[in-house]
């Protein structure tokens, strides 16, 4: 994408969960357009893997739980030009216990308010982009805490976006559909469930993290400088068939 290397190069960006998947895809995507791209990890085999993968990162440990470490993380940055929220988890069964749907809405949803807070006054003119969901617009009977997770970071979104807009920064959201990641081994490995799934995909086929890319790096750039608040549905067409 060279058209972005205009608008990022030299620039910083912060992105959770940073490590695998959809973060490393959009990750790689920035760096490839000259931004320094600081990810993190929940943990060192996570950091590990990471920098193993993309040696072009610069990795932090950190636990989007915490508020202090994430806090004390911020403090080290003195400017970033945008914050991508990607840090996430989905446990399925686990979520049908009180204690796995609080671990998900605490990854989930609580993580991405506290590292937009605590990167706050980092991003004047900047862009923070959270990950939603296809599941930030319908249900999930096999992953209730996912669901209620990525609506709710779509209210967060929209509410942010008001909240952050006198300080020059925009807020808006991804809503990835059926992507191969780590996250969706399971229903790729199930032969009817797969087929399934990309037969209520009318562009027939999984995504990839690099799918996510473009509309990644153009909701962060000053061509979306009057987009705010904004949900984009990256999902071969899932939701609307």
């Amino acid at each position: 994408m060279t058209w972005a290397t205009e608008f990022f190069a030299n620039k910083s960006v912060v992105i959770t969960g940073g490590t695998s998947g959809i973060g490393q895809g959009i990750g790689r995507a920035f760096a490839d357009a000259g931004a320094t791209v600081h990810a993190t990890g929940a943990t060192q085999a996570e950091v590990e893997a990471g920098a193993k993968a993309e040696p072009r990162f610069r990795y932090t440990q950190l636990d989007v739980r915490d508020t202090e470490q994430v806090a004390e993380y911020a403090s080290v940055f003195s400017h970033i030009d945008a914050l991508v929220n990607c840090a996430g988890i989905i446990l399925r069964g686990g979520e049908f216990s009180v204690s796995g749907f609080e671990t998900v809405m605490d990854i989930n949803l609580n993580g991405s308010m506290r590292t937009a807070y605590a990167f706050r006054d980092k991003l004047g003119g900047g862009a923070i982009l959270n990950i939603g969901s296809v599941s930030t617009f319908r249900g999930a009977q096999h992953a209730p805490a996912y669901a209620a997770s990525k609506h709710a970071v779509g209210g967060l979104t929209k509410s942010l976006a008001a909240a952050f807009a006198a300080e020059g920064i925009r807020v808006n959201a991804l809503a990835p559909g059926w992507i191969e990641t780590r996250f969706t081994a399971e229903p790729r490995a199930n032969e009817a469930r797969n087929a399934e799934l990309m037969g209520r995909t009318p562009l027939g086929r999984w995504g990839t993290p690099a799918d996510l890319a473009p509309a990644a790096l153009f909701l962060c750039s000053p061509l979306a400088g009057f987009i705010t608040g904004a949900i984009l549905p990256v999902d071969g067409g899932y939701l609307i068939a």
